[in-house]
Order: C-alpha cells, then structure tokens, then sequence
C-alpha cells in the first residue's frame, strides 16, 4: 500500500487507481482524447471522476513520436485556465500536469494541480528536479530516450528491462537527494521503445516492484496495440484492457488512461481475483 501527500491531501494506494488523459491540444495521436476549450474539458473531467478517475492528468502538448514541440508559454495557454476550472468545480479532484516544462509544472501547481508527469525525467529542464522539490508534491519519474522528436530513431538495448531498472536505481537516488520524496515509476511504454521492447518491459514489470513506489503503465491506445492487431488507435480499446489487465498482475498501482469506466471495471474485477 502506497500514500501520496499531494499538496496536504493523502491520496491512498491501497489498491490500483485509474488517471483518466485530458489532451488540451490539437494533435494528439488518439483523436478522441483532444479536447479545446474549457467547457469541453470540464465536461469530460466530471465524466472521467463519475466514471472512477482518481487522478486527472491535464496535458498542452504531444508526446506522440515526431511530435512538434511547443513553447511553454502556449502550454501555459492551453492547461492553467482548465486547471483552475477543474480546481473549482472539483475541488475533491486530484490533478496531475503533464509536462517537461518547469515553469509550467510551477503555473499548473499554483492554479491547483497536485502532482508533475514528466516524461523526461528531468532531463529537457534543468530547473525541473529543484522545482518539483521546492513545490512538494509527487513526481511521476519516466523513462525515455531523446526526445519526442527522436525518440525513435536509436532503439537499440542490451538488456532493456535492466538497463531502465538501473536508470530509475540511479535517478530515484538523485532526486531523493534534491528533496523529492513522493515518486510514481513510470518505465515508459512507447518511448525510445520498439514494439517487442514494450512487451519486454510488460512482461517484467514486476521487477520494478523493488524500487519501493508506486507503478504506473501508461498503455491506453498505443501503437504497440494497434500495429500489433492491425487496428486504429481507435479500435483499440479491448486491446488497452488485456494489456492493462496484465499490468494489474505484475503490480501496477496506477493506469494512465482516455477511458476511464473500462479501466475502472478492470480494477474491479482484479480486485475481486486477489481477494478470492
């Protein structure tokens, strides 16, 4: 069981929880998780809460491999003012920013968000590790080769499952160092990965067990799924809940998803498997 003191309020690890994705942007690669506008999101925020959404995870920009970056200032446009909205209208809500961007993670905070998910570990932003640090609130730490831009392009592992098991080994002592105490693992599914590395890494999930934090498996809808089975992103919600599944078997504490109710009624069921 795992605890998470976001901004003075206990969010309880007790047994797996589901973060619904909120896209604030125009290009991500699952047309049906953009949302524009502050209505648009405020509906599928209280959507994703009825549904069973623990933590929701507000993000302005792709992270899609080849994606176009975009200024902080425009991620600033897109998520404070949905934060704050949320914030208000929810205000029992857990919110989680998705960016690499300090000073984003500092505006997103202040307007109300409660947890930072970096996808870079730290590493596209100097100040990210201090920032978190001094703001006292849980940090999603994930693993990815390059950027999204070039994530891609070098894929090649030894021993992919070690050599991330040892970045995260490395990294966790690091930002303990700097003050951060409250760490989700993340191993990155997709990122700097090839398909087989994807499953690689799922099959040994658990091994990430021994770092002590909660997991998280961010695989809703992604391309391991739908170039496995020769599908869309958007036919690929049965694929996402066997995957999900599976990672609830090897100790994922936390599902990063676009559809809550099915991951919601995943955790149910497992929950009823471990209690029987």
């Amino acid at each position: 069981m795992f605890t998470l003191n976001c901004k003075g309020r206990l969010l309880l690890l007790d047994k797996p929880i589901v973060m619904g994705i909120i896209n604030a942007t125009p290009d991500s690669f699952y047309s049906g998780s953009r949302y524009t506008g502050t209505d648009a999101i405020l509906s599928v925020a209280e959507k994703m809460l009825n549904d069973g959404a623990s933590i929701l995870d507000i993000g302005g920009q792709s992270s899609r491999p080849g994606s176009k970056p975009v200024s902080a200032d425009e991620e600033i446009t897109r998520v404070i003012r949905p934060i704050e909205a949320i914030t208000k209208r929810f205000p029992e809500s857990y919110i989680s920013v998705d960016t690499y961007y300090s000073i984003v993670a500092k505006e997103a905070v202040d307007a109300g968000a409660v947890i930072i998910n970096d996808i870079s570990a730290g590493k596209l932003d100097d100040l990210m590790i201090p920032v978190v640090s001094s703001l006292q609130v849980p940090y999603v730490l994930m693993h990815m080769k390059g950027t999204p831009q070039t994530m891609q392009e070098k894929l090649h592992y030894e021993n992919i499952s070690r050599e991330i098991l040892d970045f995260f080994i490395n990294k966790v002592q690091e930002i303990r160092e700097a003050g951060i105490t409250d760490i989700i693992i993340d191993p990155g599914f997709g990122f700097g990965k090839a398909i087989g590395h994807n499953f690689q890494l799922l099959k040994n999930f658990s091994l990430f067990k021994m770092l002590g934090f909660p997991l998280l498996a961010g695989l809703s809808r992604k391309s391991t799924i739908y170039k496995t089975l020769k599908i869309s992103p958007e036919d690929s919600m049965n694929g996402t809940t066997v995957l999900n599944t599976i990672s609830l078997l090897n100790g994922a504490s936390i599902l990063r998803v676009h559809d809550v109710k099915e991951a919601a009624e995943a955790i149910k069921l497992f929950d009823a498997y471990q209690k029987a």
